[in-house]
């Protein structure tokens, strides 16, 4: 559902894989063996040649592939991103078809519950003759709510249970008291993507779609009058939608800073049981919390309070049975499918079952944000299996080691910035001195010792691992902060920059092509480096530029230089505006704002920490290409990827990032090495003239 935040992060959304780690500056020593992609780690036949790198240098670096290579019909894109998470997923499905052989034996280990767990998910036939008994007791307790109260507090259990809520809730640092944490409300509700969906009218088939998605859901649990229930759900909705946060508002950090006591927010919202409602999260003793999109809530609320109660049964029933979808019948599988991957997202066909069962076990990615695959999962203790097996101490101490290259260079480019006065130039460096760089897996693992898990009640399984997880989040409130803890699961393939003022790079974004032990250094840099310095600049980018030294979310620019960054990042944002990647489909430059300053600051850092880890010797030409065109060419193989259009038209709608091709190709027009590295000229399609460059970081 929109809006069901995890914490505040700021994420790549890229990944990879793993390898233990060499960065000499000079090519691999003979007969060392061939990286996975070309002889030094750039797939030359993938590229396009006859494309003049100056027209499109992600056609240039990319062409043939594209031209040659198709999405899968389980998918709807095929990236070298997606090649990565395919070959980490395998070997999770090893580990837990392994730990499947062992219930029996030792079915109180971390082991044995991965394994029960992924037993309960593939047990087709037990799954099909439960039909929707697992929901009974939940679709039970909404038939039996009359009051608005007895509404409002089984949204309170959506953190734990499959109940849908109209503001969801979550535990983070409080970014105004970085040394404790705060219980934080977002808006929620929405059974569509993002708002734009109920109020846009390019949207219309997609609604009439999901209307009758919802019709059918209700059917299929026994409601009584699905159609005339699900046209009231979505008029529901709709309503929401007119209230809601843009996410481009959301993004504001301090616009979305809002703390009040519980009594406050009642009288902020009064057509909403916020008492009720926190006493069913667990959080009755709560008396303070912080609002983020505050001008919201009591529309939201009021939307809430007009709409009849039966409605509300309605919607709450639907949304039941859509987040348990995944884990039902295959009535209930293959109409979530239709709607959430088929439609939304152009996927033709369902993954495989074990597939899907890895997912519910081991996890998705958190900061993409689908709740299948981040609610009531394994993750962390899977993420246990998964390192212990893949990932060593070497591995983790080198990647280190690079971080360290990166952070040294992008302290140089700090200091030689010619637009920031020394006063806030002095903060900022004071702020990258104390980014923690968390490699591989967490040094304090996460305990599953008190989770049941049974191998005949997969439902049962994920609400208990959800409620573990809350109790997680909610045991932490009265203690102090936890600056070891990690957001994101070990084998995620994705990286971060968290609130903890931490950079994170997991051990699933940690192999080829991202880091290839034998590829030419400059290769590595210009894709693992350069994502190394894209989560740094996210501490600088226009939402992370807020938050102070201490984690703190504190204005310490010179108004000056804030005018100056603000005037930079509004034509970094013009220029995203402006592409298109399918017909009449843009790019919204304010949403992926944060996104494209990091990609733009962090291919600039990696590029000077290739040219500083040469100790003043020349790079070395592999086939005729030069140091700096590999370090290039290796971030633009990193984007490398197809998507169909219905991804596109939802991503640039929803997702903070720019689509692939444009995260090659809006950074590289904005450095002047890229334009002496290959020659582009005045004339050439992706020119720009210099003044029209933007320098940020």
């Amino acid at each position: 559902m929109q809006g069901r935040r995890l914490a505040f992060v700021f994420g790549l959304v890229f990944a990879s894989g793993l390898s233990s780690l060499s960065f000499a500056a000079d090519a691999p020593p003979a007969g060392a063996s061939k990286p996975m992609y070309g002889a030094w780690g750039f797939d030359v036949a993938g590229a396009d040649l006859d494309v003049r790198p100056g027209d499109d240098f992600f056609r240039y670096a990319n062409g043939t592939w594209l031209a040659t290579a198709k999405i899968p019909p389980d998918k709807p894109a095929w990236t070298l991103r997606l090649e990565m998470t395919d070959r980490t997923e395998a070997r999770l499905r090893q580990i837990l078809e392994e730990s499947a052989a062992v219930v029996s034996r030792e079915p109180g280990t971390l082991q044995g519950k991965a394994g029960a767990f992924y037993k309960s998910f593939m047990d087709e036939a037990r799954i099909e003759q439960q039909g929707i008994e697992p929901l009974a007791a939940d679709l039970q307790l909404v038939r039996r709510a009359r009051t608005r109260e007895e509404l409002a507090a089984l949204m309170g259990r959506a953190n734990f249970d499959f109940q849908p809520t109209l503001f969801a809730t979550y535990v983070m640092v409080d970014l105004k008291d970085p040394n404790r944490y705060a219980v934080y409300l977002t808006q929620s509700g929405l059974g569509l993507p993002d708002r734009d969906y109920y109020l846009k009218p390019e949207f219309a088939a997609t609604r009439t779609a999901y209307q009758a998605y919802v019709a059918k859901l209700l059917g299929l649990v026994g409601w009584p009058d699905p159609d005339a229930r699900a046209k009231d759900v979505v008029e529901f909705e709709a309503g929401v939608a007119r209230e809601s946060w843009s996410r481009v508002q959301q993004r504001d950090v301090v616009a979305a800073y809002n703390p009040m006591t519980v009594t406050d927010l009642q009288k902020l919202a009064p057509t909403f049981a916020w008492h009720e409602y926190f006493a069913a999260a667990g959080l009755g003793d709560v008396e303070r919390v912080i609002v983020n999109e505050k001008g919201a809530f009591a529309k939201i609320a009021a939307v809430y309070g007009r709409t009849p109660a039966a409605t509300i049964r309605a919607w709450q029933a639907f949304h039941i049975a859509d987040n348990a979808a995944p884990y039902l019948s295959k009535s209930f599988t293959d109409a979530h499918f239709e709607l959430h991957d088929r439609l939304l997202s152009g996927q033709q066909q369902q993954r495989a079952r074990w597939k899907r069962g890895v997912t519910a076990v081991a996890g998705g990615d958190f900061l993409v944000g689908d709740r299948f695959g981040t609610f009531g999962t394994l993750g962390f203790g899977v993420g246990q299996l998964y390192t212990a097996r893949y990932f060593g101490p070497d591995a983790k101490a080198k990647i280190e080691e690079l971080v360290g290259n990166l952070k040294a260079a992008c302290r140089v480019r700090i200091e030689k910035l010619d637009w920031m006065s020394p006063a806030t130039k002095k903060e900022a460096l004071r702020k990258l001195d104390t980014y923690t760089i968390k490699v591989g897996y967490p040094d304090n693992p996460r305990d599953y010792s008190k989770v049941v898990i049974l191998s005949d009640d997969l439902l049962g399984n994920v609400r208990r691992a959800a409620e573990a997880d809350w109790a997680f989040d909610t045991g932490r409130l009265p203690g102090p902060v936890d600056r070891s803890s990690w957001q994101m699961t070990p084998q995620t393939n994705d990286a971060y920059n968290g609130e903890l003022r931490d950079i994170v790079f997991p051990a699933g974004i940690l192999q080829a092509p991202m880091f290839d032990v034998n590829a030419d250094p400059a290769v590595n840099y210009g894709a693992i480096g350069a994502v190394i310095g894209h989560e740094l600049i996210h501490g600088f980018d226009d939402e992370g530029r807020k938050i102070d030294a201490d984690g703190a979310l504190r204005d310490w620019w010179t108004k000056q230089d804030a005018q100056k960054f603000q005037a930079r990042a509004k034509a970094l944002g013009a220029q995203y505006s402006a592409f298109e990647p399918i017909p009449g489909v843009h790019v919204n430059g304010q949403l992926t704002m944060g996104e494209n300053i990091a990609d733009l600051g962090g291919l600039a850092v990696a590029l000077d920490a290739y040219r500083a880890s040469l100790k003043g010797a020349p790079a070395p030409v592999l086939d005729g290409y030069t140091g700096d065109q590999r370090v290039l060419l290796g971030w633009a193989q990193a984007w490398r990827g197809k998507v169909t259009d219905d991804f596109v038209r939802k991503q640039v709608v929803t997702d903070p990032h720019s689509p692939r091709q444009f995260r090659v190709i809006g950074p590289t027009r904005n450095i002047d090495a890229w334009y002496e590295s290959f020659g582009v000229k005045a004339g050439d399609a992706m020119f720009l003239p210099p003044d029209k460059r933007v320098r940020i970081w």
